[in-house]
């Protein structure tokens, strides 16, 4: 039997990094985040979100057995025995892994775990539809790698705001993105409140890809959005030997019209009334109201216009300013501690190890809160085990004003000509609430 003293290795094969470690030296997780290595965790290594997962590649003699909790979880999402819940797994010697979640964008998929196999299921969910306009002119002005190009561009910068919303996106359908919320659950109210951010979101994102990364290109591109609501049908459909995620139901027919309508409208996104009914009146600013008969429908239906939220969404500020403060990591994390150091000298002593790996955790942990936004249940367990392992690291409650003044000046500096007061007041009230949660204070992250 090996004793608390004895040394072996944690070999992470995707980054080619090996971390030494003893027997008592906690989970796979706590390795991970000793050693400086990035490492999602949305709950807070509580075992309820499944992000921390990893594939055993070698060593599998070397790690403790699966908790109730894992084989409850393996069971139901069809895992085999080789994937680990990081914060469940216990090395006791030479271990290869391999992380499967690398970044927050990914974890979207895994609701996909949840859905039936071979059959369909009712489920309630909202859905977005998103087209491109003047699709064929613009392919005709472009050459075809150009076109790949931006369409790559458009397809990412748009597919965003859907995944930091908690939604799957379905398809891409030539110039068309589908997103789908709600595939694991959720009420309506979220769903719904979840899909028009997500609109919101992707205008602010055309935006700054017509304002950046078109440019060159002298093209700019211009879309049209329907969300509604209702009860589909979802599933891994198919031959059994590939099946394919699937929804049917008369919701997504009438989503994809809703948004043919904003072509004859002039709107740019529209609500059916269905969407409008899940969301507190004061909670949403909609313009033009339209009764239309879509296609394949006897009854009109009601249509509105979206302006916008009537205040301020923190969520949307922050989700939708992420990639403009992060667009050089390294960059922004080095301002940020540099802050810090210049104001509390005394702060130095606690970052003992390499800063450009203290640099990488930093913003992993700050993109990692943006995206859990939409998953407060999750977010709420991850803040208070942020905020007690902090504490075991030696910070103290006097620190954490510092740190707010340091990322708010730091956010202000990367956004430059781009910053407004109502993005640095949703960063101010936004992580405010993030350190008042890590200290335990108040519980008050809107489900």
């Amino acid at each position: 039997m090996q004793n608390s003293s004895t040394m072996f290795n944690i070999h992470y094969t995707g980054i080619h990094q090996k971390v030494e470690c003893a027997a008592d030296g906690g989970s796979l997780l706590d390795i991970s985040l000793d050693n400086q290595i990035p490492h999602l965790h949305e709950c807070g290594g509580n075992g309820q979100c499944t992000t921390c997962r990893v594939r055993i590649i070698d060593g599998q003699q070397n790690v403790s057995k699966r908790t109730a909790v894992e084989r409850q979880l393996a069971k139901a999402r069809r895992w085999d025995p080789s994937i680990r819940l990081a914060c469940q797994c216990y090395p006791k010697g030479d271990v290869s892994v391999q992380r499967l979640v690398w970044t927050s964008s990914e974890i979207n998929k895994l609701q996909l775990e949840t859905v039936p196999e071979g059959q369909a299921q009712e489920r309630p969910i909202a859905i977005l539809f998103c087209d491109l306009r003047n699709f064929t002119s613009i392919t005709s002005r472009n050459l075809a790698f150009d076109m790949a190009h931006m369409l790559n561009h458009f397809y990412t910068a748009l597919g965003e705001p859907i995944l930091m919303n908690n939604g799957i996106i379905y398809q891409y359908v030539g110039d068309e993105i589908i997103g789908i919320f709600g595939t694991s659950g959720g009420t309506r109210q979220k769903n719904c409140r979840d899909a028009v951010r997500a609109a919101l979101g992707m205008r602010y994102a055309l935006a700054r890809l017509n304002r950046m990364e078109l440019q060159d290109f002298d093209t700019e591109f211009k879309m049209g959005i329907g969300i509604h609501f209702g009860r589909a049908f979802i599933g891994h459909l198919g031959h059994p030997k590939h099946r394919q995620f699937a929804v049917i139901g008369d919701p997504v027919n009438v989503s994809s019209r809703i948004q043919g309508c904003t072509k004859t409208t002039g709107t740019q996104v529209l609500l059916s009334q269905q969407i409008v009914d899940a969301i507190p009146d004061e909670e949403l600013q909609t313009g033009q109201r339209f009764e239309l008969q879509l296609n394949g429908k006897t009854e009109l239906s009601v249509l509105h216009e979206l302006i916008g939220f009537s205040d301020v969404d923190i969520q949307l500020e922050l989700q939708s300013s992420l990639d403009e403060i992060l667009r050089n990591e390294e960059v922004f994390a080095q301002k940020f501690y540099a802050r810090v150091f210049t104001e509390a000298p005394m702060v130095r002593q606690l970052f003992k190890r390499n800063m450009l790996d203290q640099g990488r955790m930093l913003t992993h942990m700050l993109s990692g809160i943006v995206y859990a936004l939409s998953r407060p249940e999750y977010l709420l367990m991850g803040l208070k085990a942020l905020g007690r392992s902090h504490e075991r690291y030696g910070v103290r409650a006097e620190y954490y004003p510092i740190v707010l003044r340091c990322l708010l000046a730091t956010i202000k500096e990367e956004m430059g000509e781009h910053y407004e007061e109502r993005i640095g007041e949703a960063w101010r009230q936004g992580l405010g609430e993030v350190m008042r949660l890590m200290q335990g204070k108040e519980e008050h992250i809107r489900k």
